[in-house]
């Protein structure tokens, strides 16, 4: 079943574009990984906070990803720029534009 993941975490003051191009960054070799999308979002309400969007193949794939050498490296980098205030929602993927 196609894995659907949806969160957002808040940056540090004046530290969003550098998470923004932390995450843009790693996005080139998803596919090879299982990713079928990922979009990097910033909130409309709150200059500090940034939602992603993915679509895997499966969770199997996403939490694989997450093992991977460059996204271990991406997380370090970014992580002292995060406040710890993050969101996440799991979900199956039926269908849309895209997928």
């Amino acid at each position: 079943m196609t894995y659907g993941y949806i969160g957002s975490m808040r940056t540090r003051s004046g530290r969003r574009d550098d998470v923004v191009a932390i995450l843009l960054s790693a996005a080139g070799s998803l596919r090879e990984l299982g990713c079928r999308s990922y979009v990097v979002g910033l909130a409309a309400d709150d200059p500090d906070t940034i939602v992603v969007t993915e679509v895997w193949e499966s969770k199997e794939h996403h939490d694989a990803s997450l093992r991977s050498p460059g996204a271990k490296e991406a997380i370090a980098a970014a992580m002292p720029m995060l406040t710890g205030e993050f969101t996440s929602r799991e979900t199956t993927v039926v269908g849309g534009l895209g997928v």
